[in-house]
């Protein structure tokens, strides 16, 4: 039996937030894995948000936690 491994191709995306294009790589490595931080994904049917929207939502949450 031969194991048969795919790869995905990133998806082009337009962030929901400001509209930047970007990559996304859902079966493989992607660039959000090597952040720091991690957020939930959107629950409200949304899609990824680029690299720049994401650090600054979770320097918001950080804030907010802080506080």
């Amino acid at each position: 039996m031969t194991e048969r491994i795919e790869h995905t191709a990133p998806r082009r995306l337009a962030c929901a937030r400001c509209g930047s294009e970007f990559s996304c790589t859902l079966g493989g490595p992607c660039w959000c894995s090597d952040e720091s931080f991690r957020l939930p994904l959107p629950s409200d049917g949304g899609d990824c948000l680029c690299p720049a929207c994401l650090r600054r939502l979770a320097e918001q949450h950080a804030s907010a936690s802080a506080t």
